[in-house]
């Protein structure tokens, strides 16, 4: 693999020469400064975008973290920090060649991102903000022809996947690369275990089940001086305009894997769920969701969160079919270990894949599938919510948007109720 690396940064002006040329369009590869090196800003400094800049200096040589941008002085100003001790110091980071060079490329503020988007020697985006403004700022660094990493979700709301999807149509058109933070689909293990169900070692899948159950997450109580905006952006898990609620945020990763196996997305649901939790730190979301989603040919998947403390957790996927079954997040097909290589950390081997592809004049572009699964999650949020069955065109139609049309940080921000099956209305 490290001689293939080495060969395709040596050929890669060519490669990306013809793969434009061949594209229609001028070359939209690494090549902001005559090189093949990959430079890096960050959107979003919390604890998700520190990891992936710190992965993406581990996934391939020629790599640079040249750009921060974070809504938060203190966010953006840690992650310098951080970051420029880790460049000095990591030992895979020097070992590779490569670099953190902030400078005074570092931006504070609601639009900060537009700032780190528009820099000419940026070919590579980390998108690391609360889910909410993902649509927005996907569909700005596509227009600004920049390769994607995007953490999922890609979108709170139908309104918001709508964006993604006429986002990923643009991404196809100028040959660029998005690959998302469900790194499930770039893990060994998975990679040979669904490689082998739809090899068809278990027969024709026949239903399945997945599950995210785990204790209560984190909340930010109000601090004097915090506006209603910066209230709820530093406590954003817990408010669905900016997380979706813990189906879409997190339980996204197990739906995906569902999706994955089966090859679709669910045509319809129906859900339930509802909140136990009184402090009012932690927003309106839920402490717990069950659906049922249906696929194409009655294959029924029963989907599984819950954040509530002092129970028994699972995070797994599992699948039957008519001739077995598979334990997929054990790598189990019929009860027996999948034999596969060992693989690299998933978060490395997601930016390693990324790379690779744009060095080759191929890129990935995970969008869609990213944007589907995101949405089943939604549909699965929405059911809950309103206490309906729902269909999957009705929920790609829906009309809700959670997104603040202008934001400010002196608005007046209400904080929405919880919401309650049978009276919230399906928008």
């Amino acid at each position: 693999m490290q001689h293939a690396q080495d060969s395709n940064r040596r050929d890669f002006l060519k490669v990306s020469a013809t793969a434009a040329l061949a594209a229609g369009t001028l070359a939209t590869g690494v090549h902001a400064a005559g090189s093949d090196e990959i430079k890096v800003g960050v959107i979003g400094c919390g604890g998700r975008g520190s990891g992936a800049a710190e992965n993406v200096l581990h996934a391939a040589k020629g790599v640079a973290v040249v750009a921060l941008a974070d809504a938060f002085a203190d966010r953006a100003n840690g992650l310098k920090r951080r970051l420029e001790s880790f460049g000095k110091e990591d030992g895979k980071c020097r070992e590779l060649g490569n670099r953190v060079d902030l400078g005074d490329r570092v931006f504070v503020g609601l639009d900060a991102y537009k700032k780190v988007i528009d820099l000419p020697e940026v070919n590579y985006l980390i998108m690391a903000t609360p889910p909410g403004f993902r649509p927005l700022h996907i569909q700005a660094a596509v227009a600004a022809r920049k390769h994607i990493f995007t953490e999922k979700p890609v979108a709170v709301d139908a309104t918001g996947v709508r964006k993604v999807l006429q986002a990923y149509e643009d991404a196809k058109k100028q040959n660029l690369g998005i690959v998302a933070g469900t790194q499930r689909r770039h893990q060994a293990s998975y990679l040979e275990t669904i490689k082998r169900i739809h090899d068809g070692e278990i027969g024709e899948i026949m239903g399945g089940r997945c599950a995210w159950n785990q204790g209560i997450l984190w909340s930010n109580p109000r601090r004097k001086g915090w506006t209603d905006l910066e209230y709820q952006m530093r406590n954003w898990y817990n408010f669905v305009w900016l997380c979706g609620d813990h189906i879409v945020e997190q339980h996204i990763h197990n739906i995906d894997v569902i999706n994955w196996a089966i090859k679709a997305h669910p045509v319809k649901c129906v859900g339930m769920g509802f909140r136990t939790r009184t402090n009012p730190d932690f927003g309106h979301i839920y402490d717990f969701f069950s659906v049922d989603f249906e696929y194409p040919n009655g294959v029924h998947v029963i989907s599984q969160c819950r954040q509530i403390s002092n129970c028994d957790n699972d995070v797994s996927e599992f699948v039957r079919g008519t001739k077995g079954t598979s334990q997929i997040n054990q790598a189990q097909i019929n009860g027996k270990r999948v034999v596969g290589r060992r693989g690299t950390d998933p978060y490395v081997q997601e930016h390693t894949d990324l790379i690779e592809s744009i060095r080759k004049g191929e890129p990935l572009n995970e969008l869609k599938a990213v944007a589907e699964s995101t949405l089943t999650a939604i549909m699965g949020r929405m059911s809950a919510y309103t206490g309906q069955p729902l269909t999957w065109d009705r929920v790609m139609n829906s009309k809700e948007d959670l997104m603040p049309q202008k934001l400010d940080w002196d608005m007046v921000l209400p904080e929405p109720p919880v919401a309650v099956p049978g009276k919230t209305k399906f928008v």
